[in-house]
This record gives structure tokens, sequence and C-alpha cells, in this order.
């Protein structure tokens, strides 16, 4: 089994970022699972903090989609809390899409009765309720606690052990805010922060569990690509994701290239 994991933080394969995250998703995959790591390459890797940049990053994401799907990936994963390009993906490819922010919410929903995120930055709030209202998760949401960090803050934690100590220490605080506020469930809303946690083997705290979102989506990338295997199905290409068909797609292939909505289910 193939998998792409597509990161939001540009060229994620050579950073201290994408060293320990290899290192948390070689713990998570079945044998003879592969997993390759693929961050952006054409466009700023900054996109998740403004509306104009991440349109640019939301483009390779989905050529590198349907390149997964040609190069015969099993399935493809947005490793970014945002899940940006998500619904463009499933619509635009026939493997399964699956993104960071929605099945953490998912399987958060399916551990415990309510579950409240921890944020890197209040900037961040309104943004990861957006999703909330879209995965239809907000009776499940207790809250959201921002933490008082930034990107460039994360980027010396990967390499200043101390420092990212205090970040975690942070977080701890942050998520017994939420605890004492009823959530079941904690959600670290930052992929920095959940390969933080992963290497101090922090899954819990006072018996509430903390979702590992990286974790997470590489298993449920596993199911979901195993589920398609055995069924020949996975994404609905009824209506919100079907592909366009017909003439329609041929003057679509004509301006954007042959290459574009791969192999599509008539």
């Amino acid at each position: 089994m193939k998998l792409w994991y597509q990161s939001l933080a540009r060229q994620t394969e050579s950073t201290p970022y994408g060293e320990i995250l290899r290192a948390t998703i070689a713990q998570a995959v079945d044998p003879g699972t592969v997993v390759d790591m693929c961050g952006l390459a054409k466009s700023t890797g900054i996109g998740v903090h403004y509306r104009f940049l991440e349109h640019h990053d939301m483009r390779e994401v989905l050529y590198n989609a349907m390149q997964a799907e040609q190069e015969g990936y099993d399935a493809f994963l947005i490793g970014n809390i945002s899940d940006a390009g998500l619904q463009e993906a499933r619509e635009c490819v026939n493997i399964p899409v699956l993104g960071l922010c929605e099945t953490s919410m998912h399987l958060a929903s399916m551990m415990g009765a309510s579950f409240g995120l921890v944020t890197i930055s209040s900037r961040w709030n309104l943004r990861i309720m957006e999703n909330v209202r879209r995965y239809g998760l907000e009776r499940r949401l207790v809250g959201m606690e921002p933490m008082n960090t930034s990107p460039i803050e994360l980027k010396r934690a990967m390499v200043d052990l101390p420092f990212r100590q205090n970040i975690i220490d942070q977080f701890n605080v942050c998520a017994k805010k939420l605890l004492d506020a009823g959530a079941e469930i904690i959600i670290p809303a930052g992929g920095d922060i959940i390969v933080f946690l992963t290497q101090s083997q922090t899954y819990e705290i006072e018996r509430a569990p903390i979702v590992n979102g990286i974790v997470e989506l590489v298993k449920m990338g596993e199911v979901a690509a195993k589920l398609r295997r055995i069924t020949g199905r996975f994404t609905s290409k009824r209506l919100s994701y079907a592909p366009p068909i017909g003439d329609y797609l041929e003057r679509t292939r004509a301006y954007f290239g042959d290459n574009v909505y791969p192999d599509p289910k008539l």
C-alpha cells in the first residue's frame, strides 16, 4: 500500500519538522505500507495563514493529488489542520482523500461525547471554526484555547529542546482549561504540536485522550484504502465531489491538459 502525505509547509522533506514527522509516521504504519511525504515546492508554504497565499498553495496540492492517483497511490492525505484543498481534491481524484482536521474531529467524536481544540494562536480559532461548521460538529465542540506562539517559534522548538518544553507546557495549560469546560477529548490543532507530543509519548491528559492527528490520519488512510480495495468505492461521486463528464470534461482537459481529472468514473 502506498500513501501520499501532503504537507503544506515548504519542502517538508528536508526540514527538522520533516525529520520528526517521518519518525511519527513510521511508528504508525502497518508492515508493507509506504508513506511518501511531500511538502510544497512551487508555492510559499505559508498559505494557511493568509487566504491569498493559501489559494496558491492549494493549486499545488490539487495537482499533487492527481499525480498521486496517476502514480498508483492508494490514498492522498492532507496533513494540515486547515484541510486546505480537501473538498477540491475529492472532486479531482477517485482515490480516498482525507484531511487532518476532519479526520481528527470525527475520530474524537467516536472517542468521547465532546472535544476541545488547542490552537496555535487566536488567529486560527475562526478558521478552525469554519471547519467545525463544515463538518457539522458544533454540538460536539466545547471550545478552543489558543496558545501564545507563532510559526517562527514553533520552528525554533524543533531544534531547541528547552524552548520546546515551554510550548508543551503551554499546550497542557490550554488543554486543562478545555477539560475544566467539559471536553472529553483534546485535539492539538497543528502538526508541530502533534509531533512534539508524539516524541514525548503524550497521548492522554487527566484520563482524556489526546488525538494524535498525524497517527490517526495515516491509520485512517490505510483503512480507507483497504475499504476501497474490498468494495471498489469510497468517495461519493454523485453530487458534492462529482467531476465533470462528457463535453464538459473534454473542454476542461482541452484547457488544463489531459491529466486533469484522471480516469473519471462516468
